[in-house]
């Protein structure tokens, strides 16, 4: 597992979930740079912080109506993104 500091896991995984908004397809994506606890706790903070949203039982969305814009990936986290 890669060593992300907590604000960038959740940055990765609310960009992430542009790509994938299905949950479980997101988990899938994501196994080999974190833990599924690792990957919980974060989709719950974003959940609790109102920065995505559970529009149904599996799908995820960034809440951008709340929040404005998502903020911008750093380069570091950039190939991540791209290569998911």
């Amino acid at each position: 597992m890669s060593n992300f500091t907590f604000e960038e896991r959740l940055l990765l995984i609310q960009h992430c979930v542009y790509k994938y908004d299905s949950e479980e397809i997101l988990k899938t994506k994501l196994k080999e740079y974190f833990t599924p606890k690792e990957i919980e706790s974060a989709i719950d903070m974003l959940i609790a912080t109102q920065k995505i949203r559970r529009i149904g039982q599996d799908i995820l969305q960034n809440n951008e109506s709340h929040t404005g814009t998502v903020p911008e990936i750093p380069e570091s986290l950039q190939s991540i993104i791209n290569d998911l």
